[in-house]
């Protein structure tokens, strides 16, 4: 498959209250399709989130709204636009980044998070000078990553969050 100019699809997802910001890279083909973040039927984001706040797992675009607005999260990616293949991270050539200062701007940010290692790379590469702050580093809830992360792990790691809310 060959690499294509990928562009974010959708806004991000934040309000005055929101506390943290969790950041990805891009969303994947199918989230893109979808029109919401981390929509792959076997990405575990939602159900790590869920597992987090010991709550059901929200289902719908508008539930998944609510349930991260409810917790004070932002939600958006680093990357505005990049040539990719796929839904493969590790294939991102030319990344421009997303203008992050449009959420910081307009919320109390207490901490920074980013779902996998390259989410992280490309934040502190292209993002961390301008926003002014360091990111936490979590593990991806791709399918990818399912045999490196169980689940108990993967709610484990993102339950620091809960500290900066």
């Amino acid at each position: 498959m060959p690499l294509e100019l990928t562009v974010h699809a959708f806004e991000p997802v934040y309000d005055k209250n929101s506390r943290i910001l969790i950041l990805g890279t891009m969303p994947s083909p199918v989230s893109r399709k979808n029109g919401f973040y981390y929509t792959h039927p076997q990405n575990r984001f939602w159900k790590v989130l869920a597992a987090v706040f010991n709550e059901d797992e929200p289902l719908s675009v508008a539930d998944k709204k609510s349930f991260v607005l409810r917790h004070r999260i932002a939600l958006w990616d680093v990357l505005e636009s990049c040539m990719m293949e796929g839904a493969g991270d590790s294939t991102i050539r030319e990344p421009k980044a997303n203008n992050l200062n449009l959420i910081f701007s307009k919320c109390r940010i207490a901490g920074v998070f980013t779902t996998g290692s390259q989410a992280y790379r490309l934040y502190m590469k292209l993002c961390s000078t301008d926003t002014g702050r360091d990111a936490v580093s979590l593990p991806s809830t791709s399918p990818a990553n399912r045999w490196h992360w169980p689940f108990k792990n993967l709610v484990e790691a993102y339950s620091v969050i809960k500290n900066f809310l």
